[in-house]
């Protein structure tokens, strides 16, 4: 373990090897990139768990995607990565810096305006969910402009063949006003999550 200081908290760094693919790479080699239900609740799980975990710190991570999640060799344990954009937040101070993944990001990073961490590491959690089970991001555009509009309004279709507790699910977790976005510990309490 190696010892770093991040805005005078103590954040412990791992050089742990991983031997399995990133989520990424696992996704994209199931057909149609989509995966079976099980196995989507087994590995979101694992990290809504750990984002519940850096949220009871204060901690935002702010790059949450596929890239960023690691898989062990037996495919069963999550392992989050790249903390480079993560911070310690005041549950009382908004955020001004605008960072992360486009397709990942929420409506009020799009927006340029100031925003909460853990409401916006939620609704990345909420992008996972979709993309696991539908092989493809709910908001997509031709350009970052096209695709920021698309985020502000918060429409997205989801297919027939997503079952309907994950459907209420995401519409809790892809809620586009963050005061009404549900939290990490809320969703751990979901039925869906807890079968």
């Amino acid at each position: 373990m190696y010892e770093a200081i991040d805005t005078s908290t103590y954040v412990y760094l791992s050089t742990e090897y991983i031997s399995g693919p990133s989520l990424l790479k696992y996704l994209k080699s199931k057909p149609d990139r989509i995966m079976e239900e099980e196995e989507v609740r087994l590995i979101w799980k694992q990290v809504v768990q750990a984002i519940a975990y850096l949220h009871s710190k204060n901690i935002s991570h702010r790059d949450i995607k596929l890239e960023n999640i690691l898989l062990t060799k037996d495919l069963k344990t999550v392992k989050l990565i790249d903390f480079g954009f993560s911070t310690v937040c005041s549950p009382y101070k908004k955020l001004k810096i605008y960072c992360g993944t486009p397709s990942y990001m929420s409506p009020q990073i799009v927006q340029r305006r100031e925003y909460h961490g853990l409401p916006a590491d939620i609704w990345a959690c909420g992008i996972l969910l979709f993309t696991m089970f539908c092989g493809r991001f709910p908001f997509k555009g031709s350009s970052d402009r096209e695709l920021y509009r698309k985020i502000q309004r918060g429409l997205y279709n989801t297919p027939d063949h997503v079952p309907c507790q994950v459907k209420g699910l995401l519409t809790k977790i892809l809620n586009i006003d963050p005061i009404k976005r549900i939290t990490a510990d809320e969703i751990l309490e979901h039925d869906w999550v807890k079968k």
